[in-house]
């Protein structure tokens, strides 16, 4: 059982929901990323999804495409990333992590040298983008021997073919994009997000996580009443942009116990 398996069974053991945080690896500054890590872990964060810089990153809205280029613009690429992985293992190795990014990194070093690298340095998953399940069976089947998880997208969009594809190749949990657009954007509607939930719970057994869309408390514990887990990155992203770069660490972590405190205020056994 992975990292990822064995944190939401332990979770819905205890009728709780999944924190799962998204940051920019390298952003604000690659000295940052580790430590902001742990602080995300010490605040409640359940999952950390550590995203991968890339130059066109077409899922993500304004706020997550200036992280990805101010970490681009400090050279942090896959390796660097799998080095704050690394890192983050020597004190942490409880925690799931998940790579979130896109292929052409992935392969640029070759899919073989990507899965034993995120391995040997003690990655959980891997949510790429624009791997659609349908087209990265061998990816999939690589990351399973491997003993690691590999998560898919679902959004409103999704047709039910690909929705049984989900269920034939995922792991860990499925993402559903609560949103037509990109990250951080639009107001969720939590009734059509249920409807949705209910269609991929038909095929997918695996847990559902939430993300797009989700910027406070309220919203939160709305979406963790139909969902097993809530995704959050854009808003933690400004939070520490609005805030001076010694205090970056400290808002993030200020942020998101705010959100376990709530989830858990309304969920929690």
């Amino acid at each position: 059982m992975s990292r990822i398996q064995s944190r939401f069974e332990t979770l819905a053991q205890q009728k709780r929901k999944a924190l799962i945080a998204f940051v920019t690896a390298g952003d604000p500054a690659p000295e940052l990323t580790v430590p902001l890590m742990h602080a995300l872990v010490a605040g409640g964060v359940d999952i950390i999804e550590l995203g991968v810089p890339f130059s066109d990153p077409m899922a993500e809205g304004p706020v997550i495409q200036r992280a990805s280029e101010r970490a681009l613009a400090q050279g942090i690429g896959t390796r660097h990333v799998l080095d704050f992985v690394r890192q983050f293992r020597l004190t942490d190795t409880e925690t799931p992590i998940v790579l979130m990014g896109y292929a052409n990194p992935i392969e640029r070093m070759g899919q073989a040298a990507f899965v034993a690298a995120a391995r040997e340095v003690g990655v959980d998953g891997t949510i790429v983008v624009d791997y659609p399940p349908e087209e990265c069976e061998e990816f999939a089947q690589l990351m399973h021997e491997a003993g690691m998880d590999t998560i898919f997208l679902l959004a409103p969009t999704s047709t039910p073919e690909r929705i049984r594809q989900v269920a034939k190749v995922g792991a860990g949990f499925c993402y559903y994009v609560s949103l037509k657009g990109v990250t951080g954007a639009g107001h969720i509607d939590i009734e059509d997000v249920s409807r949705r939930i209910a269609a991929i719970r038909e095929h997918v057994k695996l847990p559902v996580g939430v993300g797009f869309g989700i910027r406070d408390a309220q919203t939160a514990q709305a979406v963790a009443s139909v969902a097993d887990g809530v995704v959050i990155g854009s808003r933690i992203i400004q939070e520490m942009e609005g805030a001076p770069r010694e205090e970056a660490i400290a808002v993030a972590h200020t942020f998101v116990s705010s959100i376990r405190q709530a989830l858990d205020s309304k969920f929690q056994a």
